[in-house]
């Protein structure tokens, strides 16, 4: 059992004077079914860039997609259990469930794991504590506790296959389709 989450919030009070107005574990928590049971605590959202940082409003208490609204981002801390059973897994169950409007196979293709998916965002990724393998089109990268990933919309799967549960901060900040150049 992982360590529960503790969200502090400051905010500035009608004199201007900086304070703390959340401090306890965030309340937009969601188990992931279709995904082996993941637990995804949303921590803050946005919805416009530059961000709008008045008022003293829980901007995590609402429902949102894996990705970010149109020029938002979201904060969100994700524990990953053990992946088992994904051969019974349904991408199109996956997609839905995170509130993907989109599959991330290519068009004629199936998808390369049950758990692939991609959002139009640029995505920081921090390993706070377990191990993960992300899976891409063709290929995967093994990450440990303290590792960073920097994701730029692309296919992926996350898929734990390690004896614990992976616990990885996420902030999905929104982007343009990638070009498929791959140059720049």
């Amino acid at each position: 059992m992982l360590k529960p989450i503790r969200r502090v919030v400051t905010a500035c009070d009608a004199n201007g004077n900086a304070i703390v107005a959340i401090d306890g574990s965030p309340k937009n928590v969601k188990v992931r079914k279709a995904s082996g049971g993941l637990i995804s605590t949303l921590i803050w959202a946005t919805d416009e860039t530059p961000a709008d940082i008045s008022g003293l409003n829980d901007r995590a208490e609402r429902e949102v997609g894996v990705g970010p609204s149109a020029r938002g981002s979201v904060f969100r801390i994700v524990d990953f259990p053990p992946t088992t059973g994904a051969e019974a897994m349904d991408n199109e169950a996956v997609i839905r469930e995170m509130g993907i409007s989109h599959s991330a196979a290519k068009e004629g293709e199936a998808v390369r794991h049950p758990l692939m998916h991609r959002t139009r965002s640029v995505d920081y990724a921090i390993v706070m504590s377990g191990e993960m393998d992300m899976l891409l089109d063709d290929s995967e990268v093994h990450l440990n506790a303290g590792d960073v990933l920097v994701q730029q919309g692309t296919n992926h799967a996350w898929v734990n296959r390690g004896p614990e549960t992976c616990r990885i901060a996420f902030v999905l900040i929104d982007a343009e389709e990638p070009a498929k150049s791959g140059k720049g």
